[in-house]
């Protein structure tokens, strides 16, 4: 299969109550571009439990992606660029937008423990560090919906033989869901930029 050309970004739909997310909107604002040859494709992703996996399995099928970059929201003050991924869904603080809340259950019964991420973490640290965006190496993506569908792509890549790079990156809030909650945010323009800075460099890297 021709794997040139597309890296997929995808987002989550809204949740908890919000009717923005900002890992879809800032995929969005990256949506159709080029770097270093790779045209980026952007997809949503529902945040319902069982519609998670034939979703991201499906996108990566449809469109044989160079990479894969999932994004989602979190309530952090940096971008987390996310280590690993474990097979656990828990969601005693907050249900799927389905109504699902999962509680101690294996995401894939007879799959392996966790599965560590694809992308170059520490070279795309430094990129972000230089451009003063503040940014982390996080050990834990929880587990929630954005754990679940990292450790979902790298169980489908594993299990079907697909070396790209791929992983999973926390974006933090948007000012406008933290006016009266005294949590941290930050700006779409300068997500969007931490997400073309990552793309950018991984692309090189392709």
């Amino acid at each position: 299969m021709d794997r040139r050309g597309v890296i997929l970004l995808t987002g989550f739909e809204p949740f908890g109550g919000s009717d923005v997310n900002p890992s879809i909107l800032a995929c969005r604002r990256l949506e159709g571009r080029t770097f270093n040859g790779y045209r980026v494709i952007v997809e949503e992703v529902p945040l319902r439990f069982s519609e998670i996996r034939p979703r991201i399995e499906g996108l990566v099928e449809k469109h044989k992606p160079a990479a894969v970059i999932c994004t989602g929201q979190s309530s952090r003050a940096c971008i987390s660029l996310e280590r690993v991924a474990i097979n656990l869904a828990d969601a005693s603080r907050i249900a799927y937008n389905c109504g699902a809340k999962p509680r101690d259950e294996r995401i894939v019964e007879d799959g392996p423990a966790a599965y560590f991420t694809r992308l170059p973490l520490r070279t795309l640290l430094e990129r972000l560090r230089e451009a003063k965006i503040p940014t982390e190496i996080s050990n834990t993506a929880g587990t929630f919906g954005c754990n679940q569908i990292f450790y979902l792509l790298m169980h489908y890549l594993e299990r079907t033989g697909l070396d790209i790079p791929a992983g999973f990156i926390h974006v933090p809030s948007l000012p406008e869901q933290v006016l009266d909650k005294k949590l941290p945010s930050m700006s779409l323009d300068l997500t969007a930029r931490a997400l073309e800075i990552v793309v950018e460099t991984l692309s090189s890297l392709l």
